[in-house]
């Protein structure tokens, strides 16, 4: 819990990308509103909703910023709306997550503002878990990624992890805003895993990210296999567009692991039935994976039509989502791999 001192001095810019958020947003503006530290200032970034987001939003007593459905990308959407922001700490959040309690926002920043919290923990996210609308292999890899047990995540890791010590996820997460400003904000544009690149910057510079496992907030996605090839298609361009990245990266070794433990958790409940199903969806998976990975040799119109995010692909074809390697990352990984 924090002190006093620490609750007055914490100022946090709460950021929420939206597009047609639906009546349940106003469940997720409540719910900020009966946190133990109240957000210094809530900022919506609005995809040009035809619903009543708009209006919730300015009713919560929100800033709320446009931007055109065909300029939205999840890094330089995000980037706009914290260049607006005024906190020293940046809370991002999604539309279609609830914290679980009114302790959220307290235990997510506690390591960055903490004064017994290691000074080089700048980047943190929260537990997810599953509500109870999601299916049995959703609530499964939820508690996969999500243990019940916080942690440290840094450059020490990579030897054993791999890519997942920069796992992260925007779906709710907080970072100090001079080392977001000092990481040069989010990749933009991407068309996927913003917050992983930025977790992956700042291991590889020397900091350290956080997993808060008593932030918590409920977070379902009940995917079709035909949207999670889509969405791992995606990732594959993703990863792709940032080579940089790749020696670090095994997600065959990742999705197998994944897979026995959701395996074993059907036994357990006794759905053995389900397994079919999880190992289509496993195939889904890394088949798009592994078509995304190679999209430039694609048509380009099956590339848009494959994609959950078609609206980007303008900006894939001219290549602006190719990224080189960051110096500051350069440096720091081979002063580290010298030693």
């Amino acid at each position: 819990m924090l002190t006093n001192h620490e609750r007055q001095n914490a100022n946090v810019s709460v950021i929420i990308p939206t597009l047609n958020a639906g009546d349940s947003f106003s469940r997720l503006l409540n719910l900020l509103k009966e946190q133990t530290i109240q957000p210094f200032e809530l900022i919506i970034i609005d995809s040009c909703s035809d619903d009543g987001t708009v209006r919730l939003a300015q009713a919560a007593g929100a800033k709320v910023l446009t931007v055109q459905r065909a300029d939205f990308d999840h890094g330089g959407t995000r980037n706009f709306a914290a260049d607006a922001a005024s906190g020293d700490i940046l809370l991002f959040m999604t539309q279609d997550v609830f914290p679980v309690n009114e302790r959220l926002i307290e235990n997510l920043i506690k390591p960055l503002v903490g004064i017994s919290t290691h000074h080089e923990v700048v980047y943190t996210y929260a537990k997810q878990i599953a509500a109870a609308d999601g299916n049995l292999l959703e609530q499964l890899a939820r508690a996969n990624n999500y243990p019940a047990e916080s942690s440290v995540q840094s450059y020490e890791d990579i030897e054993q992890l791999g890519i997942k010590t920069f796992f992260c996820s925007n779906a709710c997460s907080a970072i100090r805003r001079d080392v977001f400003e000092q990481m040069g904000g989010f990749q933009s544009p991407v068309i996927f895993n913003e917050d992983m690149f930025m977790a992956a910057k700042c291991i590889l510079s020397g900091m350290k990210i956080g997993y808060c496992a008593e932030a918590q907030v409920y977070h379902t996605h009940n995917y079709t296999i035909k949207q999670q090839f889509k969405r791992f298609f995606d990732n594959g361009v993703s990863m792709r567009c940032n080579a940089w990245i790749l020696p670090y990266a095994s997600a065959t070794k990742a999705g197998s692991k994944l897979v026995r433990k959701q395996i074993s958790g059907l036994r357990d409940a006794r759905k053995l039935y389900l397994i079919p199903r999880l190992l289509t969806e496993s195939a889904a998976k890394l088949i798009g994976y592994k078509l995304g990975m190679n999209y430039d040799r694609l048509p380009n119109k099956l590339c848009r039509r494959i994609s959950m995010h078609r609206l980007i692909w303008d900006q894939i074809e001219r290549g602006e989502l190719h990224v080189k390697t960051p110096l500051h990352v350069t440096d720091h990984a081979q002063s580290k791999s010298s030693l």
